[in-house]
């Protein structure tokens, strides 16, 4: 076990064919400031030479365990990750989540636990920060939005503001997720999942306004920024073609069958979000506006009261 603070951290890295990034990624964990951490790989059939970039890492003196993912997907290789964290990880641990192609910044997992190490321990509480969107040399291209709306579940419902890259859990929020993977299912993506799942619990959400993860922006991205004008249109064109109301199928599925663990109001939320989305208009748009849902930029609203009124969501 990597050692240099009293809080453990368990790295989830899903990989697959991975290996033109990784060498830069597993350095950036190596250069962290908060250094008692374990990276759990699952690796997703890769043919190049991923696992042998991360066995050289383990290797060179750093606590790395790599174990064979589903191949089913991304969302569906960390969830195994964390399905199998509590056999690899006894006694209580912190969760990053993390790409394969992306960059830390050294105080990327230190950060985090300053800003939730005050939190009582019994509370669920997750860590998220801004990305400094690069290109694929990781070369600095802008830094994703601001977050102007607080976090919660209504938001997490419709969007996701907590990107897995970003993402640390305290030990509460470990174990909850570690439960909830056991029932969810299939999920769109897995810090979605977590987001929604916490925020449903009414756990605690710190929003960091600075980027502490460098993204990349390359063509083999699963679902990629959606900060720019040609994303959005892509986003818009997924909504026009019914792929978010699929998405949200799914989410919905994952969430009820964990609702028992919600809060009264947030299960009550997720049952009426159910029941608008059944509805025909006009009471779907009567009921969609007494939910209070929203995103959280006001063009992001406007779309998916659109999204409503023709039944895409």
């Amino acid at each position: 076990m990597t050692q240099g603070g009293t809080s453990h951290v368990t790295i989830l890295m899903a990989v697959r064919n991975g290996a033109s990034y990784l060498p830069e990624q597993l350095q950036s964990f190596a250069a962290q400031t908060h250094r008692n951490w374990h990276l759990i790989v699952s690796d997703d059939g890769s043919t190049d030479d991923s696992r042998a970039i991360i066995k050289a890492f383990g290797e060179q003196g750093h606590a790395v365990t790599i174990l064979d993912g589903p191949q089913q997907g991304s969302a569906a290789n960390f969830l195994s990750l964390v399905l199998r964290m509590p056999q690899m990880v006894p006694g209580p641990s912190w969760i990053a989540f993390s790409d394969q192609d992306d960059f830390w910044k050294p105080e990327r997992l230190s950060a985090g636990l300053a800003a939730l190490e005050q939190v009582a321990p019994d509370i669920p509480a997750l860590f998220c920060s801004r990305l400094m969107i690069t290109d694929a040399a990781l070369v600095p291209r802008h830094i994703s939005m601001l977050r102007p709306s607080p976090a919660g579940f209504r938001n997490a419902l419709v969007q996701n503001i907590a990107a897995g890259s970003t993402a640390l859990f305290n030990p509460a929020a470990a174990r909850l997720l570690c439960e909830a993977a056991q029932e969810a299912g299939s999920v769109v993506m897995h810090d979605w999942w977590a987001y929604q799942l916490l925020t449903g619990v009414g756990g605690h959400v710190v929003h960091d306004d600075r980027a502490l993860v460098y993204y990349r922006q390359h063509g083999q991205n699963f679902i990629g920024s959606n900060d720019t004008n040609a994303a959005r249109a892509r986003r818009f064109s997924m909504l026009m073609r019914g792929r978010f109301r699929a998405w949200m199928d799914m989410n919905v599925a994952a969430l009820s069958r964990s609702a028992h663990r919600f809060t009264p109001e947030n299960r009550a939320v997720l049952e009426a979000f159910v029941r608008m989305r059944e509805s025909r208009l006009p009471l779907r748009l009567w009921r969609f506006g007494r939910l209070g849902i929203y995103r959280q930029r006001r063009i992001g609203t406007l779309v998916m009261w659109l999204s409503v009124l023709l039944g895409r969501l």
